[in-house]
């Protein structure tokens, strides 16, 4: 389903810094790109993390349980115990949809490696005042990013936050695939894990695919197992398992999300009119009902608790009449309409080749033989495809009405 786009994709990949490959990968299974639409943004300050608390849906707070024991002495290039990245969204007080973020708490710098191989603190249990002084990283909507800075910064008031673009500093990087995604617990690259002889482990080599000297790693994406892993990483270093021959255009990551209904910034979630819930985001671990209050709460509680989305983000598939995709012969913004009633159902919101994803109406775009069509080119028929991640109870409704009827 990913080959043939891809193939197209990487054949007309545009040049970059670092060379790609433009032939076909040798294993589509797995890829890794440098998300060029993504800025890397630093929240720095004793007060942080509770600052970000106060805005966002997401707990930033809570930690996950852990099946590891904590250890205090620093294994070579990874951190003891890395925090899990969290995704979040800033929406406005009438709560629609400002900025998403993915949000990363690097470990204390005296459980990091320095440049010369050795931890700052070696064998010291983490604490003290220095530990307070924590620091969160961000990757967010580089197209938006200006703005972004300047609504946080008029949010700080006297908070102990410093608030940076460090975009020159950071990049952010995905590694995606059905090698790559998986259901299991632990939040480690199943490719650093699998490396050791027998039945014992290389731990150096494990931790050496995992992150590079700094403590940067990759962990798994907050939001769907079937997104893989993300990271950010210095801009002057590759990250490790990124090979040349799997390196690939950010078009394949756009496509591979697509493909599973998962929007990502403000070009494809419409910023101050889209809906969190709408657009999936309690799916995608983006919203804390646990938490205390934030900006935009009252709406999201609200229609969260009255159990009710008649519109959802659903991937899309665009053919001809012989049901043979068709490519680039939709563009974001395109109604999609019912070819019998010639009602509008929703709208495209992102389209590449032949896939695309739009906000329509559940009852009317999954109930059984459907005809949907774009408004403006009826010969372009429209398939909505239920992604397997959806929990049941999002159209159990709406399937038991079309079996009804």
């Amino acid at each position: 389903m990913l080959l043939p786009l891809a193939r197209r994709l990487l054949l007309r990949a545009p040049p970059r810094r670092r060379l790609l490959h433009t032939s076909p990968p040798t294993d589509p299974g797995t890829l890794a790109c440098r998300l060029a639409s993504r800025a890397v943004v630093r929240f720095r300050g004793p007060e942080a993390a509770r600052f970000l608390n106060s805005l966002l849906t997401n707990d930033l707070r809570a930690r996950a349980p852990s099946s590891e024991p904590a250890r205090y002495a620093p294994t070579p290039n990874v951190p003891p115990r890395a925090p899990r990245p969290v995704y979040a969204a800033l929406l406005t007080p009438q709560g629609r949809f400002l900025y998403d973020l993915v949000l990363y708490r690097p470990a204390p710098r005296s459980q990091m490696l320095d440049r010369t191989g050795s931890a700052p603190e070696t064998g010291e249990r983490p604490g003290g005042a220095d530990e307070e002084e924590r620091e969160v990283l961000a990757d967010v909507d580089a197209a938006e990013v200006e703005e972004l800075l300047a609504c946080f910064k008029r949010y700080r008031l006297r908070s102990k936050v410093e608030i940076d673009n460090v975009s020159e500093e950071f990049l952010c990087w995905q590694r995606f695939g059905t090698d790559v995604a998986h259901a299991e617990p632990s939040t480690q690259e199943p490719e650093a894990q699998s490396i050791g002889w027998g039945q014992g482990t290389d731990h150096a080599a494990e931790s050496s695919a995992q992150g590079n000297g700094h403590g940067w790693q990759w962990l798994k994406d907050p939001r769907l197992d079937i997104l893989g892993y993300r990271g950010i990483f210095p801009a002057d270093t590759i990250p490790p398992l990124v090979e040349a021959d799997k390196e690939a255009d950010e078009r394949h990551y756009l496509l591979w999300r697509i493909e599973n209904g998962v929007a990502e910034g403000s070009t494809e979630i419409p910023k101050g009119e889209a809906i969190p819930l709408e657009y999936n985001f309690a799916g995608l671990n983006a919203i804390s009902f646990e938490k205390g209050c934030y900006i935009g709460q009252e709406l999201i509680a609200r229609t969260h608790h009255r159990g009710v989305i008649r519109k959802r983000l659903i991937p899309l598939k665009f053919v001809d009449e012989n049901d043979k995709e068709v490519e680039q012969a939709v563009a974001p913004g395109s109604d999609v309409v019912d070819e019998v009633s010639g009602k509008k159902v929703g709208t495209v919101s992102t389209a590449l080749g032949s896939r695309g994803m739009g906000l329509l109406r559940l009852d009317e775009a999954l109930k059984q033989n459907s005809s949907l069509a774009i408004s403006e080119n009826r010969d372009v028929r429209v398939r909505a495809i239920k992604p397997d991640w959806w929990p049941v109870e999002w159209t159990q409704g709406v399937e038991q009405q079309s079996a009804a009827a």
